[in-house]
């Protein structure tokens, strides 16, 4: 039961990311569906984990009852009609937004199938007070999961940088024929020059 729980947290933890990632698509519109087909998705998987019979309209109306009532997620959207700017900041906001949407999706329908629910029992009424719960709590993890993805591409931006790893590539380089001895000392000198400054 516990793997089954960790298994469900993975599922939703990759569709929040890849919801924040749809959050960035430039036309409004499209990253609501976008959102949308990621989120209904993650219910097909979770569905799949619980042995539920899934059932793609009533996934798509259950998805359209709780977040319908998120207008904040489409007045983000709005941001992006802002020529430069607009798309960036209203980027941002919304990945945030719709990454806390699919977290709460995801947590509501891993406890309905946990409890041995299924799409015939679903109380939208019952469950919509947990979604708005799981929605603040959403934004929190969405906001640290953005942070680890920053953190990531940071660190992969760095070893780009490292000199040692620009050394050996440099190496690697001359050994292939790419580079003569004379381009390999004036790029390795380059190196060491810019890693002093």
């Amino acid at each position: 039961m516990e793997n089954k729980v960790s298994h469900a947290n993975t599922i939703i933890k990759n569709h929040i990311i890849w919801s924040m990632g749809a959050g960035f698509i430039p036309v409004p519109i499209a990253d609501f569906f976008a959102v949308t087909a990621i989120q209904l998705d993650m219910i097909r998987q979770l569905s799949r984990l619980y042995d539920v019979d899934f059932k793609e309209t009533q996934g798509k109306a259950i998805i359209t009852s709780l977040t319908g009532a998120s207008v904040a997620r489409m007045g983000a959207g709005i941001f992006k009609f802002i020529p430069g700017v607009g798309s960036v900041m209203g980027g941002v906001a919304l990945a945030v937004l719709s990454g806390a949407s699919t977290y709460a999706l995801g947590e509501v329908f891993k406890v309905h199938f946990d409890k041995g629910g299924t799409f015939l029992d679903f109380d939208v009424s019952r469950i919509k007070r947990m979604y708005d719960e799981q929605f603040e709590k959403g934004k929190e993890v969405a906001k640290d999961l953005q942070k680890q993805q920053e953190k990531q591409q940071k660190k992969a931006e760095e070893a780009e940088k490292d000199p040692l790893s620009r050394l050996k590539e440099l190496a690697d380089m001359k050994e292939k024929g790419l580079i003569d001895d004379e381009e390999f000392i004036l790029l390795k000198k380059k190196i060491i020059a810019d890693n002093k400054g």
